[in-house]
Formats: C-alpha cells, structure tokens, sequence
C-alpha cells in the first residue's frame, strides 16, 4: 500500500487522522508520516486497512467463499486455513493459505497475488475508482 493508497482508505472510511491512529492502535504523527511517505506503511496496518475496508463496503456479504470461484480440490482445500476456519471470503486476511496450490511466505509475496484475485479485487477496484474521483 502506497500513501494514496492509505489516504484513499482513510477518506473511504470517513475518519480523520487522529480517528484512523486510534482506530490502527498508532500515533497521530505514524499515521501523517505514512501519508506524507516519510515512513512505509508495515504489512500488519496494510492488512488491518483491508479488513477494515472489507467490512465497510459490505463485499464480504455478496462474496463467494474462495474455495468455490478457485474452484479448489479437496486435498487442497483440507489443509488450507481458509477452509479450516471456514473464511474464504477474507481468505486474503490469513496466512498460510493455499492460493494457487501454494503457500505464500510473506504478506508482501501474499497481497500481490491477492491483489489479482477475485476475492479481493473488489476491495482494490474500491480504492482505484476513488483515486480517480
């Protein structure tokens, strides 16, 4: 996540930067210097973004868990915590997954595949369009 990226999120999610550092569990001055690019914004606030995101739009509600549109086979699917925890739709939220037959190591090996998938696009395609508006 890039700082327009993060000012996007914030402005989506209608907090103002002391709102959205309380909200992240951070300071006020973290949360200006992620937006100003000053500082990288670390994989577990870019997740909590997400989730946060996720849950403000109601995507969550009309998704199809991942197994089905991966259309995933059993022996994938039984040792996948996505299926175990039986949270396919936020199966982007958790690591250790089994997105294309394989685990990802990090969260930035993880998000980038995530970003191309059609779980979580619409939370991508949330914050694009209101890049461009």
């Amino acid at each position: 996540m890039n700082k327009k990226e993060f000012v996007k999120a914030r402005k989506i999610l209608g907090k103002t930067q002391k709102q959205m550092a309380e909200l992240l569990g951070t300071s006020l001055k973290t949360v200006s210097s992620y937006e100003q690019g000053w500082r990288s914004i670390p994989p577990y606030i870019e997740r909590q973004i997400y989730f946060l995101l996720s849950r403000r739009a109601g995507i969550c509600e009309i998704m199809r868990p991942c197994w089905e549109l991966k259309k995933c086979p059993d022996e994938i699917k039984n040792i996948c915590p996505a299926w175990e925890f039986n949270a396919g739709k936020l199966c982007w939220f958790i690591n250790g997954t089994f997105c294309k037959s394989c685990s990802k190591k990090s969260w930035e090996e993880k998000i980038k595949l995530c970003k191309q998938c059609s779980v979580f696009t619409p939370i991508v395609k949330m914050i694009e369009y209101k890049q461009t508006t």
